[in-house]
């Protein structure tokens, strides 16, 4: 089982990006995912979160309203629309796939991981 995160990069404050998180070795279509961040000695937190089937959607605080989540089963693939980025979200960004088809905010609650894709945003 694979996730292969990609999309993440240098942009200047304001601008997008998308990131995307495919899934190979097997389908995910009936489990929660969920994209995470981590910063330089912080913790890694919850940024978005989707259910099996995509009719429900969680954010985080400080990235609602500027990042939409998103999933395509048929392409086993979860993605995070990221707009009007700010120097503080900077972090790498991970993927997950839950333990089952409610994702939750804890990490513990997944055990599949992607490798991570950076993104930093310039001031």
């Amino acid at each position: 089982v694979q996730l292969q995160a990609y999309g993440g990069g240098l942009v200047q404050a304001g601008g997008s990006l998308r990131l995307s998180c495919a899934a190979s070795g097997r389908t995910f279509s009936t489990y929660g995912m969920g994209w995470f961040r981590q910063a330089p000695g912080k913790e890694r937190d919850v940024v978005a979160l989707i259910n099996w089937n995509g009719g429900s959607t969680y954010y985080a605080d400080s990235v609602k309203g500027r990042f939409t989540i998103s999933r395509d089963n048929a392409k086993n693939t979860v993605y995070l629309q990221m707009n009007s980025l700010k120097p503080e979200d900077t972090a790498v960004y991970y993927c997950a796939v839950a333990r089952n088809h409610i994702p939750t905010t804890d990490p513990i609650n997944y055990h599949y991981w992607g490798q991570g894709t950076q993104v930093t945003v310039s001031s």
